[in-house]
């Protein structure tokens, strides 16, 4: 179960508790003049958010951890996982999930824009995954079939919803190419997408796939946010 975290502050941004409160409560950010009303927000949130106190915790290097964690409590995909692939893999929390709870047995290579920083057991590489040199290199390395495909990329918003969609929607595609060509049978796909999903065209044709394939927002992704996430489970190898 996720605590709500014990928080102190230090210095010019100062953490105070709201008089009264107990159970339930929330934390009030008090800051210096001129810092941004979007940036004493986003510390308003880190600071009352559980899950960013647990991945403090629990050695995670960001809460995401926890949408991964969720989303194996609902449909189990980690633990027999010995070769998995992480798309978008900064800053490697989910690379960390893996490792955890598939053991020492589990092989996992991340590749990312940004770097990411050691992990025993995973390989990551710093390349733009959509370039046809990135797809090479990451072929090169496996050493047969996949057992899981994960990703959590999600392209640059620009505000405008429906211009977001289509961009991640665009990703989504590109890495279900690569999970075709990488699974093995019965071999999972696991995908960020927005609010609305996959299209339909696209959904047909994972359904086609695979045996089962679901939409689920685990509670780690915060209300507000328009990102849920697509599990499809059992890679029919020779699906025609």
């Amino acid at each position: 179960m996720i605590k709500r975290p014990k928080l102190t502050g230090t210095g010019k941004v100062r953490v105070t508790r709201a008089s009264g409160l107990t159970r339930g409560e929330k934390f009030r950010v008090k800051t210096s003049r001129g810092r941004k009303i979007s940036s004493v927000r986003w510390l308003q949130r880190q600071l009352n958010d559980p899950y960013v106190e647990a991945a403090n915790r629990e050695g995670y290097r960001a809460r995401s951890a926890y949408k991964l964690v969720e989303l194996d409590e609902k449909f189990s995909f980690l633990r027999k996982a010995r070769s998995v692939v992480d798309l978008g893999a900064a800053p490697g929390g989910w690379t960390q999930v893996v490792l955890k709870k598939a053991g020492k047995k589990a092989k996992v290579i991340g590749i990312d824009l940004l770097e990411v920083a050691p992990l025993d057991g995973a390989t990551f590489l710093e390349m733009d995954f959509t370039t046809d040199e990135a797809e090479a290199k990451l072929l090169d390395l496996l050493d047969g079939p996949v057992d899981l495909v994960m990703s959590d990329m999600a392209a640059a918003t620009t505000g405008h919803q429906q211009t977001d969609h289509i961009r991640t929607l665009a990703l989504v595609e590109v890495a279900f190419d690569f999970a075709k060509k990488t699974l093995g049978e019965g071999g999972n796909f696991v995908t960020k997408v927005f609010r609305g999903g996959a299209d339909q065209e696209l959904l047909a044709e994972m359904k086609a796939c695979f045996k089962s394939v679901r939409h689920f927002k685990p509670p780690a992704s915060r209300p507000e946010s328009a990102e849920t996430y697509l599990v499809a489970q059992g890679f029919k190898k020779n699906n025609g």
